[in-house]
């Protein structure tokens, strides 16, 4: 058997997997419940797998790992390490016990409801849920662009219908099978990427560019002292640590993950095991990326088509037998497959949840059609995801202005609500909004030098929004910083001066919802 037939012939047999699950859970997607927490009744694995794939993409292994490993060295696997104990660990212990209390107690099934029920706002329930399906475009967009550079350099596919492959796939198993085809598939996922990324490891390490760890390391230690980082790299670099990790506190679909887990025994076995797939699957993928240096010269690298395209080059350089090629495509297939579906399954159901409530509450017949609206509401995100995969950005851009623009806005009020009674609906607006203005200033600067036709060698004002256009890490951090400080300091103001937008909510913290909206 050919080389491309081994490839297509497993990928061929994860696709029919993948269909027969959506397809197997088909009959439990019938009304908005099912569909979206799939009954509240999941377990540690399956919730904490279904969090990691959600969490890691095509985007972190070819966007992510290939630009950070080539910008700094050994250093590139910062971000990994982060992501596992800021972004899995950290983000377990803090928030997934409470967010599974409130949310069970008062029947909320998304991000907007949880505003909602804290702040009493009707504004922002509405404000949250567009920025949610808009902003979360991006991201799914950038998984795309991930993916199409993976099977266009190792299958030599054409991106077009690289892309329309894997939209179908992952509408296929949101829209038929709804949540909880999507955390089995997840739970089976993450299994493939964990053994994918230590075979992935092993076969990097010892091909002959890198020559074994020992030796490897040796020299990618040696490339990266070469590489002269100053200090406004490692500001940079810091800041994709600290937004890859602490980003994934305020987005939504990384946050519905704790919605639907069964007790709090189940969210302590879940801890650990997110955490763990997170150190091995993340710090493999980064660790992966920074040996970059070792196989690709600055030219070689501008001439395949720039830093989106340095992993997909150094797997087709690392001598990997066709079955090993096969399941890596399937690593990353799997890994974006996950992603894309969590991220669709949130802002569409979210789009039908928050904007029609009280028509879908009215009787059986309209929860039926708003199910139904949902599923129309992912094809038509997909399908704008794939528009805007298509426009000229690299995936590190489209990944970090989602996850700025969202977590900018939504992190502080929700970590806050958490925790803090005494935060009320103008601390919570205030947050939202400077965290939004703040986090939009990359995304502004991009969409105006598309605009102008992307120029080469922009100058003046144009140069300017150039720089800004690259800054989306570190805008996010510091959209992440002032509206948690906004959220803070304008509810204290608005509590001391009598405002009615200070009044307590203690419902939100120890009533409960008796009939399921």
């Amino acid at each position: 058997m050919s080389p491309q037939a081994v490839i297509w012939t497993v990928i061929g047999i994860y696709i029919i997997f993948m269909v027969a699950i959506a397809l197997f859970n088909h009959k439990s997607s019938k009304n908005l419940a099912e569909f979206t927490v799939g009954g509240r009744n999941a377990g540690a694995w399956l919730s904490a797998l279904s969090y990691g794939t959600a969490y890691f993409s095509a985007v972190m292994f070819i966007g992510y790992a290939g630009s950070t490993g080539w910008q700094y060295g050994i250093w590139g696997v910062l971000p990994g390490i982060g992501n596992a104990i800021f972004g899995s660990l950290l983000a377990w212990l803090v928030l997934a016990k409470r967010t599974r209390d409130v949310t069970r107690r008062l029947h909320i099934k998304s991000m907007p409801q949880f505003f909602d029920a804290r702040f009493k706002s009707r504004a922002m329930r509405l404000f949250s849920c567009i920025v949610i399906f808009v902003f979360l475009m991006p991201y799914s967009a950038s998984v795309y662009k991930g993916l199409t550079s993976v099977c266009s350099v190792l299958l030599n596919v054409d991106p077009t219908i690289c892309m329309i492959i894997i939209a179908a796939a992952s509408a296929v198993l949101v829209i038929i099978g709804g949540y909880l085809a999507t955390l089995k598939a997840d739970f089976v996922q993450g299994i493939i990427m964990m053994f994918g990324v230590v075979a992935l490891i092993v076969a990097v390490v010892i091909s002959p560019k890198v020559g074994g760890l020992t030796e490897g390391l040796k020299n990618i230690t040696q490339a990266t002292k070469e590489l002269n980082l100053t200090t406004m790299d490692h500001i940079s670099l810091w800041a994709t640590v600290l937004m890859t990790s602490f980003g994934t506190w305020g987005l939504p679909q990384m946050i519905h993950k704790y919605y639907g887990i069964r007790d709090n025994r189940e969210v302590k076995r879940g801890t650990v095991i997110s955490t763990v797939f997170a150190l091995l699957v993340a710090g493999g993928g980064y660790f992966i990326g920074s040996f970059s240096h070792l196989f690709f010269t600055q030219q070689q690298v501008t001439d395949m088509g720039g830093q989106d395209y340095i992993v997909p080059n150094m797997l087709l350089q690392s001598d990997l037998s066709n079955i090993l090629l096969g399941v890596v495509l399937v690593l990353l297939i799997s890994a974006s497959v996950s992603t894309l579906s969590s991220i669709t399954l949130t802002a569409c159901s979210s789009l039908t949840m928050d904007i029609f409530p009280e028509k879908i509450k009215k009787n059986k017949e309209n929860k039926i059609k708003a199910t139904k609206y949902t599923k129309l509401f992912c094809l038509i995100f997909v399908l704008l995801s794939y528009i805007i995969a298509n426009t000229n950005t690299p995936i590190l851009d489209m990944m970090s202005y989602s996850w700025g623009i969202i977590s900018g806005s939504f992190l502080a009020p929700y970590l806050v609500s958490l925790y803090w009674k005494r935060i009320n609906r103008a601390g919570g607006w205030a947050g939202i909004i400077g965290g939004f203005a703040i986090a939009m200033v990359p995304a502004l600067s991009k969409i105006i030098m598309l605009c102008a036709g992307s120029p080469a060698n922009p100058t003046g004002i144009m140069g300017v929004f150039n720089k800004l256009a690259g800054f989306g890490p570190l805008f996010a951090c510091i959209a992440m910083i002032v509206s948690l400080i906004l959220v803070f300091v304008v509810s204290i103001i608005a509590e001391k001066s009598g405002s009615k937008n200070a009044e307590p909510n203690e419902f939100f913290y120890t009533g409960s919802v008796e009939t399921v909206k």
